[in-house]
This record gives C-alpha cells, sequence and structure tokens, in this order.
C-alpha cells in the first residue's frame, strides 16, 4: 500500500525530466512532505487508540473526521 504522496512522487520521477532545476525541487518538496504525512499519519493512530477506540467509536471515519475537524459526507 502506498500513500499519496508516494505515487505523487512515483508520477513525477516517471514523468517530469529530472535533470531541470524545477523538477528535482519538486522531487525535494515531496520528500519532505513525505515525513510530514508520516508524522499525521503516526499522530491519528496514536489519537485513535488513545481517544476513539476507548470510547468505544468503532468508525476510524468518525474519528478522522473528529480529530481533523471534517464534516461527514
Amino acid at each position: 500500500m502506498k500513500t499519496p504522496m508516494q505515487e505523487l512522487l512515483e508520477w513525477v520521477r516517471a514523468t517530469l525530466p529530472m535533470d531541470l532545476d524545477t523538477p528535482r525541487l519538486i522531487e525535494e518538496k515531496i520528500e519532505a512532505m513525505l515525513e510530514e504525512e508520516r508524522e499525521v499519519m503516526m499522530e491519528f493512530a496514536t489519537d485513535y487508540e488513545r481517544e476513539c477506540r476507548v470510547n468505544l467509536e468503532r468508525s476510524i471515519r468518525k474519528c478522522w473526521d473528529k480529530i481533523f475537524k471534517t464534516k461527514e459526507k
């Protein structure tokens, strides 16, 4: 399984000419965002364990929406 950021990085590397400055800058930014994405996902997993499972909130979607304060569709 790959995250959307991992898929984007693969796409950039496969699609853009990496011998130019702009594609390399894009690649560097995505690589930096991969670490941020990992941290956000780890925080969510921790919050889910601590808040949602303890309170018997079985819906991962509801927990996600609560933590990230998004509206359920």
